[in-house]
């Protein structure tokens, strides 16, 4: 259990890290330029997308320690990869397929998502191992 906990806290802290690098600093010019799109920063939920992150983090966790055998640093990579793209394209492509946005912001959407991803992955693989 102890594994699963440092698992999640891991996974939860590299997705906050990754999100503020990817939406705050990396896509920050895109989101002002499509500004329409979005609420005002006084309106956001923060709360909520902490609350989002961490049940998601959760999640990645208990399916991987519970579904994924052997637990192994390769198989956490590839189960992180794997949901990366899953996750990715219907972040990305998904979303651009239903709204007038610019192609990358879908683009790093998906990438930026696979990478998340892939890096939870390899921390699960290295955190809970048999």
């Amino acid at each position: 259990m102890k594994k699963v906990i440092l698992a999640v806290v891991a996974v939860f802290v590299a997705w906050q890290v990754l999100d503020f690098l990817v939406h705050g600093v990396l896509l920050a010019p895109t989101y002002a330029a499509t500004q329409q799109f979005w609420r005002p920063m006084e309106e956001m939920k923060h709360g909520l997308m902490i609350a989002v992150c961490l049940i998601s983090a959760v999640a990645f966790v208990l399916v991987y320690s519970r579904l994924v055998a052997p637990k192994t640093m390769a198989n956490g990579l590839q189960f992180g990869l794997l949901l990366g793209v899953a996750w990715g394209i219907s972040m990305g492509y998904g979303t651009y397929s239903v709204m007038p946005l610019p192609y990358n912001l879908a683009l790093v959407w998906f990438l930026g998502t696979l990478v998340e991803m892939t890096v939870a992955g390899l921390l699960v693989g290295l955190i809970i191992k048999e």
